[in-house]
């Protein structure tokens, strides 16, 4: 399976017709999915997910996992994500309720700190200051292991900007299995498509800081 941790100052940098909102409290790295290996994009539509089920796990969702696209709720969100999702990892251990499945991410984004990671290396949001491939990889390995994925978008100056991070890892939660993970893709009908493609090791990266008020486009 693949979890994706996504970077908020970068998501609406390659949008046109999609209008974000970045939330006041939302000021480090995201869950954008946690997706297991499979073929079909919806595994189960009659798993259902019910508000109540997220009542208790609200406060952190929104803050870890909220979405960036003004006209779709929070709830709306983990509800596509659940049932093109976590439908799909019922035979999961651990991971065979809608609750169950979003605990289980939020666990993950506590074991994985890219925003600590980053810093510690002096790597650090910026409209100035660009970083090679290799300097954030460096960075990430040693907390997300040698197969994770950058992602990264262009912006309207065709400069190469860090989007989001995609980590391997197998059923028990061990990082790995990169070879046997399929491409991931977002289901068009219920939502955009995932912004990031692999990050062009030869180019130089930047890491945009989060512009509430120019989402879309933080650096001019």
């Amino acid at each position: 399976m693949t979890f994706t941790l996504m970077w908020p100052g970068a998501y609406c940098v390659s949008w046109s017709k999609i209008h974000c909102k970045i939330p006041d409290y939302v000021k480090n790295w995201t869950i954008h999915g946690l997706w297991p290996m499979v073929k079909e994009r919806v595994c189960c539509g009659c798993w259902p997910i019910f508000r109540s089920d997220l009542e208790e796990l609200e406060p952190q969702l929104s803050l870890l996992w909220p979405t960036l696209i003004s006209k779709k709720s929070n709830y709306t969100f983990w509800k596509e994500e659940w049932h093109k999702h976590g439908a799909c990892a019922g035979c999961v251990e651990g991971m065979n309720a809608p609750a169950k499945y979003f605990q289980t991410a939020l666990k993950l984004r506590s074991l994985y700190d890219i925003d600590g990671a980053l810093h510690v290396a002096g790597i650090n949001p910026s409209c100035n200051t660009s970083y090679q491939f290799d300097q954030l990889h460096s960075a990430l390995a040693p907390g997300l292991g040698d197969l994770h994925v950058t992602q990264c978008v262009q912006d309207h100056k065709n400069r190469q900007v860090l989007v989001q991070v995609k980590i391997p890892m197998y059923k028990n939660f061990t990082l790995g299995c990169h070879r046997h993970h399929p491409t991931h893709r977002e289901d068009s009908r219920e939502s955009p498509p995932s912004p990031g493609h692999p990050c062009r090791h030869e180019e130089p990266i930047y890491y945009f800081p989060i512009s509430r008020e120019t989402p879309e486009n933080p650096c001019g």
